[in-house]
């Protein structure tokens, strides 16, 4: 079997809101995926849209996962990332967009991040997302000019979570911005695993649904 790659598009927002919230990428998110990845054979790179080292957050260092992510090659790795401008997503499998809540901020309704959306969908790419990275989904549009979330089954960070995280910082409810395009969206009770696949769109719901999210999305590429 020749080797799968999965690209990890990444934020590059440090703080979010009137309160300016400290934020970026949310450390598990990176993490528990990369260690299924890892664990598969299969290949990660690292894009975001302005390249070099995404700024993170929610790391713990109890989290065995977390660690060796954090003592890895690939961290070092990711501290280059690509410009997603200089990225063509059709030479990956997949690609992937971890949550944290800087996604909200810079690849939420960004008409770079929707045109690599709607490349790789076009292509029968895998479109994976987690958490508040569903928000990479928000604008993009299929061939015919209607939501590519229209219809389509997923979840992501929902209300009930937010309104206990960070309701005051976010510039809108995830859940709801997907409800609007159309989306079929489902959620369980707050911070439980959750992954919805529908068809090569694949999301999990909230950093417990990270790990599983990596697992269905290497089932898929086998």
């Amino acid at each position: 079997m020749s080797i799968k790659h999965v690209l990890f598009i990444l934020t590059n927002a440090a703080e979010i809101g009137p309160n300016h919230r400290a934020t970026g990428y949310f450390f598990p998110e990176v993490a528990h995926p990369y260690e299924v990845f890892a664990e598969s054979g299969v290949a990660v790179e690292y894009a975001s849209l302005q390249g070099g080292t995404p700024p993170e957050d929610g790391y713990d260092a109890n989290d065995p996962a977390q660690l060796a992510f954090r003592n890895s090659a690939a961290i070092r790795r990711m501290a280059h990332s690509r410009k997603l401008s200089e990225v063509d997503v059709l030479d990956y499998d997949a690609i992937f967009f971890p949550g944290g809540l800087g996604p909200m901020v810079d690849i939420a309704n960004n008409p770079e991040i929707q045109r690599a959306v709607e490349r790789a969908w076009q292509a029968g790419k895998i479109v994976a997302a987690v958490c508040h990275g569903p928000a990479a989904l928000l604008g993009a549009k299929n061939e015919d000019g209607t939501p590519l979330v229209k219809g389509r089954k997923l979840t992501s960070f929902s209300n009930a979570e937010e309104s206990g995280y960070a309701q005051a910082d976010v510039p809108f409810l995830l859940e709801d911005a997907l409800r609007a395009e159309g989306a079929e969206y489902s959620s369980v009770d707050v911070w439980q695993e959750k992954v919805v696949v529908d068809g090569k769109l694949m999301t999990g719901q909230n950093p417990a649904s990270g790990g599983p999210l990596a697992k269905a999305i290497v089932a898929a590429l086998r």
